[in-house]
């Protein structure tokens, strides 16, 4: 509802504010006894009640005090000069004593409530039946319960919110350092490929008239090397896509047959409600990981294992290679799984270290440490144990939105 600038009640809160003034009918039939002045002075303070009501959503601070202190005085007057009935026009008052953060602030106004709504049913006394205090008496322990559950949820929906900010925050952070991994990819990789094309077409140039069997060799050269560059291109084009680990994990598949690696993955790998910003974490984890295992593992089987727990996603990967015993994983003694410390500069190292970085961003942590015999081992792999990446993230779970915002 409208009306040029005007705005009744904030838009975030949809309809719920709308539905609330109908109760407003309730005083109103119980002043229809009254005449002259009586009754206008009634009409009034309902209409001002009205007006205390649709304020008390855009108040904040003192002037949120001071409406909410009228409300109460409103409530009994018309409680004290009109009918005891009127109390159940706390309900009003008790929504908006929840949306106090302040501790102390929240135990005054409710001590105030509770004081009023008392006060207001002693000095109606002499007008009520006493078969109604047994429907009264639970309304009122309702209203004083009530503004805790509100206030409750106020809080939860507070820390959502500072949840979505915090995951925006971390967003922008993971974008970035792809920005800066993309950067130096270009700086490393296809710079240099650009530079080298740059040279060698200078050399056709100079030969073409002197050595034109030579200039046609260096051309198909730059052929060769303009192809290279074109494929680091897609490979930096595709790693700024967001990817499942679903995908991850069929991709990895691919690389890993096409290296003879036998490759088998247990769970489900589709990880139903984990977030895309975690999926798109561990898909990245992943890819570095088969990296390694094809580039430096020897081995000849890799396995995955996903695992959703209350808490937590759990993803282990696990080779049958050669293993990272000359460098510093696991705890140190070769013998057992511990907190990643980086092995050295080498570059799967550095593909460790990276991964850590990743899983930091979201809480998540990385172990790395010697495979279990008997699990990836084959029988032409001898002695070797491999290596498992035990990679764990936690899950928040988040309750969806019920009516109503924080104040």
């Amino acid at each position: 509802m409208r009306f040029g600038k005007f705005e009744l009640f904030p838009k975030k809160y949809g309809w719920f504010p709308y539905i609330w003034p109908i109760y407003l009918a309730l005083p109103i039939v119980n002043i229809r006894g009254e005449e002259g002045v009586k009754l206008f002075i009634g009409c009034a303070m309902i209409a001002l009640f009205a007006v205390t009501y649709r304020q008390l959503y855009w108040a904040t601070g003192q002037t949120f005090n001071l409406w909410l202190a009228l409300q109460l005085g409103l409530i009994l007057a018309l409680c004290a000069f009109y009918s005891p009935y009127n109390f159940y026009l706390g309900f009003f008052t008790s929504n908006f004593i929840g949306w106090y953060t302040d501790h102390k602030k929240f135990n005054i106004a409710i001590s105030c409530f509770a004081a009023v709504e008392l006060l207001s049913l002693l000095i109606g006394s002499r007008d009520l039946l006493v078969t109604d205090l047994p429907f009264l008496v639970p309304f009122l322990l309702i209203m004083l319960v009530m503004p805790y559950g509100i206030r409750s949820m106020a809080r939860r929906q507070h820390l959502e919110q500072e949840l979505d900010r915090a995951n925006e925050q971390i967003k922008e952070l993971i974008k970035r350092e792809e920005r800066m991994r993309i950067a130096r990819d270009l700086h490393d990789t296809l710079g240099h490929t650009l530079s080298l094309i740059t040279l060698k077409s200078q050399l056709v140039e100079k030969l073409a008239g002197k050595d034109s069997e030579r200039a046609q060799a260096e051309a198909r050269e730059i052929q060769r090397t303009s192809r290279a560059a074109l494929r680091q291109v897609r490979e930096l084009v595709s790693d700024m896509r967001t990817i499942t680990v679903a995908e991850a994990l069929a991709e990895a598949g691919e690389i890993l047959r096409a290296a003879d690696i036998a490759f088998d993955v247990e769970g489900d790998p589709r990880l139903t409600g984990v977030s895309d910003l975690t999926q798109n974490i561990v898909s990245l984890c992943i890819k570095e990981a088969v990296t390694n295992i094809v580039k430096h593992s020897r081995a000849t089987r890799c396995s995955v294992t996903v695992e959703i727990a209350p808490a937590e996603v759990r993803l282990q990967i696990e080779d049958n290679g050669i293993g990272l015993a000359a460098r510093n994983a696991g705890d140190g003694d070769g013998n057992g799984d511990g907190p990643f410390t980086p092995p050295g500069d080498s570059v799967a190292g550095n593909g460790l270290k990276g991964m850590a970085e990743r899983l930091s961003l979201i809480d998540g942590a990385l172990t790395v440490g010697p495979g279990v015999p008997g699990r990836s081992d084959t029988p032409e792999s001898g002695s070797r144990r491999g290596t498992r990446l035990r990679i764990a993230i936690p899950l928040i779970v988040k309750e969806a939105n019920k009516e109503g915002e924080t104040a």
